[in-house]
């Protein structure tokens, strides 16, 4: 019976086994997201599980695919806010525009790009063409309460 008053996107999560949380509130003095026209800038999303932050320093003491585990929270946490902004109708977004991924590791760690493709690969999958998008995928020498990972879009709504 839930599922009949879902839409398509979320149809999609639930048989990715996915459900999405309610959307992270702030940890500092910012807004979760911007909306100015059709277009929706969220804020940074650090990855958390339950109550427990995933914390680690990519090519210290974690690993490229745990670092891009992290990064599918992070996408998970991304799509929870675009779904507070559209008045909890998923089905709203139009088009991922851009995610910019930025993991906390080594100066000596190049492996940026497979850590944020855990997010990439999310979008795609449980968004089809509208989840494709334009990326970029930086160092950082620390991250906000030492996370692995934080990544912020920027989507199309409607």
């Amino acid at each position: 019976m839930l599922e009949d008053t879902m839409g398509e996107f979320e149809k999609k999560l639930a048989e990715m086994g996915v459900s999405l949380p309610d959307a992270p509130a702030p940890a500092a003095n910012y807004v979760p997201y911007v909306q100015v026209g059709d277009t929706l800038y969220v804020s940074g999303q650090i990855p958390k599980v339950g109550d427990t932050l995933v914390k680690g320093k990519l090519g210290d003491d974690m690993d490229t695919v745990s670092g891009a585990e992290a990064a599918k929270v992070c996408a998970i946490a991304l799509l929870a806010q675009v779904k507070a902004a559209c008045g909890g109708d998923l089905d709203k977004l139009k088009k991922v525009v851009k995610l910019t991924g930025f993991v906390n590791s080594t100066p000596d760690y190049d492996e940026q790009p497979m850590v944020v493709n855990g997010a990439s690969d999310f979008m795609a999958e449980a968004l089809g063409e509208a989840g494709r998008h334009s990326r970029s995928a930086v160092s950082a020498a620390s991250l906000p309460f030492g996370v692995a990972v934080e990544i912020e879009g920027i989507f199309q709504i409607g």
